[in-house]
């Protein structure tokens, strides 16, 4: 495990962060073990858009999409790349534009896997943490002395190392915003650096505007580090 802090992610802030736009414009950042980007983005029922260089020309394809659009409530753009991070790859996913995914897919993405989710609305001050183990959710907040979930305490120890606090005093001096970046890299082993966003290789699709029907499956094989395999074959029988 990590022994990340906010501290760690202060660069987020920085007047040259590639995680400024984000921020703006709001954000969705979703971290999966064992699924592809492909797999990710079939299971979101978004529309592909080919492969982009960088979160530079990602965001450029954000602004050409509400270019295109009527609105922009309805311009949200998916990137995923593949990431190392605790036993074995990960998917990194950004979606550009606000969270935006289908009713469920959080609960179907983390069938027999781990997913861990932090976003922004834009604008208005709603910022969202989500941490989901097979398929259930098991921790979520927007303020961290107000937690929900099936184990809304689990995290608690966590919550404290990475410097964010259970009370109300403790995470007003922190940013915390930083602070959910370092505790989902305690969760994922996942490392995410101004340069990793800059340097990757997304995978774009369009998200949908209504939830997605239309995915027949996907299959989730994934051996961890002790060699044990879960192998998850997730139908659409709707």
């Amino acid at each position: 495990m990590t022994t990340a802090t906010a501290a760690d992610y202060g660069w987020i802030r920085s007047s040259s962060s590639p995680f400024s736009y984000p921020l703006e414009s709001g954000y969705t950042l979703v971290l999966v073990r064992g699924v592809s980007p492909a797999e990710l983005l079939a299971v979101a029922g978004a529309e592909p858009r080919g492969v982009c260089e960088g979160l530079d020309e990602l965001i450029e394809q954000h602004l050409e999409l509400i270019d295109e659009s009527d609105g922009w409530d309805a311009c949200v753009l998916a990137g995923a790349c593949t990431v190392p991070g605790e036993e074995g790859d990960w998917t990194l996913a950004l979606a550009l534009g606000g969270d935006f995914w289908p009713l469920g897919f959080m609960e179907t993405l983390s069938a027999g896997s781990r997913v861990v989710t932090h976003s922004s609305n834009g604008g208005k001050p709603m910022h969202f943490f989500h941490w989901y183990e097979n398929g259930e959710l098991r921790t979520e907040f927007e303020w961290p002395t107000v937690r929900r979930g099936s184990s809304p305490d689990e995290l608690n120890s966590l919550i404290c190392e990475v410097g964010l606090g259970l009370t109300d005093e403790e995470a007003s001096r922190v940013d915390r915003k930083a602070a959910v970046f370092a505790l989902a890299e305690r969760l994922t082993g996942v490392r995410v650096t101004a340069e990793l966003l800059k340097l990757a290789e997304y995978q774009t699709a369009e998200m949908p505007e209504e939830p997605a029907e239309e995915w027949k499956g996907v299959i989730i094989d994934i051996t961890d580090a002790h060699g044990v395999r879960t192998y998850v074959n997730i139908k659409n029988d709707g």
